[in-house]
């Protein structure tokens, strides 16, 4: 039997998604066995600690150690907790050096994965630093990609050492499929997207003549917003994505650069108002504004959709109003679409959509990144 490709990789990131991609990992042993390739978890970090292999070189985390680490994140517990023999421990201090020297060690040798599941701007730092020592990066963050231009264009130095599939779209193939595009030469003019499962949830169920702060409750206690609705409600999170597919199409624009309309007034933002005191007394202020333009919408023969919408210059994420029968028209619940524009696909649009969210298919999407680049390792 040939001999397995091995794939070293450190994870960042032990939340939903990062322990979904290490139940995945351990769940797909015999399917990465037969596709030759076996991935060598050698560390993992959460906010405060990392826990590293005795040996990177020789030894790895085995399954029952990663079922405990997923174990030990779901009760929120700290990493700094797991005992065995098998790994160290590393605390915050430490932490950026280890995470470092781990790096250079297996970057230039065996190659090394930097997983990045966290929701982190911090892990930028380490993740230029791998980029200079011969380390793939494959990201579910979107924070690195969205931070400054300098910070950008050192990650993205290395086209084939980068994977980001999952910052836009959970699993779906939006980079990858805008990449075929761009590299075939086909020019994209024009992007619209709905890429926040909450937010197309909540557009939907308003369109029903539901009133927004009941259907913002009712999103909340599925589980699809933030613990703080706010962060989705801001267009903070469809502004990072839409930063992310301007920058891949050649825009050299910072968040700033991204009009951005947020479904509430800045004199209910989280400085100004509690959780509670928004869902009780903020929320409702806003049911009739929002119920005027689904009407208006209504008139017209069309229905709302927050979307961003990348054209020529121009970034923006915000509330428009679309035929019903368009592909963002007719989106329902909280799936994920995508319409890109360009020479070939000029009067219809080539259109992604599907569930654009939700740890396991992020996970997913992230584990399929890692399997992507196992060319560049010997």
């Amino acid at each position: 039997m040939a001999t397995l490709k091995k794939i070293p990789l450190v994870l960042m990131g032990c939340g939903g998604v990062g322990r979904q991609l290490l139940q995945h990992i351990v769940s797909c042993r015999s399917l990465h066995a037969n596709l030759g390739v076996h991935l060598r978890v050698v560390g993992v970090s959460d906010s405060k600690s990392l826990v590293v292999a005795s040996d990177v070189f020789t030894k790895e985390f085995n399954d029952n150690l990663l079922s405990e680490i997923c174990r030990l994140k779901a009760d929120h517990s700290s990493l700094s907790t797991l005992i065995s023999g098998e790994c160290q421990v590393f605390l915050d201090s430490d932490l950026r050096g280890k995470l470092s020297e781990i790096a250079s060690l297996l970057g230039t040798s065996t190659g090394l994965a930097f997983v990045d599941c966290s929701a982190s701007s911090e892990t930028v730092e380490i993740l230029t630093q791998a980029v200079d020592l011969g380390c793939c990066i494959v990201l579910a963050n979107k924070k690195p990609l969205t931070s400054t231009k300098e910070d950008y264009d050192k990650l993205v130095s290395r086209p084939r050492r980068i994977r980001y599939e999952s910052t836009v779209g959970a699993g779906l193939p939006v980079i990858a499929s805008l990449n075929r595009i761009l590299s075939s030469g086909d020019p994209v003019h024009r992007i619209v997207g709905s890429l926040s499962g909450t937010l197309g949830y909540v557009m939907s169920e308003v369109e029903d003549g539901k009133p927004l702060s009941q259907v913002v409750k009712a999103a909340k206690s599925l589980g699809y917003t933030e613990p703080d609705p706010r962060d989705d409600l801001s267009g903070m999170d469809v502004a990072r994505k839409a930063l992310i597919l301007a920058r891949l199409l050649g825009m050299r624009i910072n968040i700033d650069s991204i009009k951005i309309e947020s479904l509430y007034p800045e004199e209910m933002g989280p400085n100004i108002m509690s959780v509670e005191d928004f869902l009780s007394t903020g929320l409702p202020l806003l049911d009739n504004d929002i119920g005027e333009r689904v009407r208006k919408a209504s008139l017209n023969g069309n229905v709302l959709r927050y979307v961003c919408v990348i054209e020529g210059s121009r970034c923006t994420v915000g509330i428009q109003e679309l035929p019903k029968n368009s592909p963002l028209g007719r989106l329902r619940g909280s799936d994920n679409v995508l319409e890109i524009y360009s020479r070939c696909y000029s009067e219809q649009p080539l259109v992604i959509q599907g569930a654009g969210a939700g740890n396991d298919t992020t996970a997913a999407g992230v584990l399929a990144d890692i399997l992507d680049i196992q060319d560049l390792f010997p």
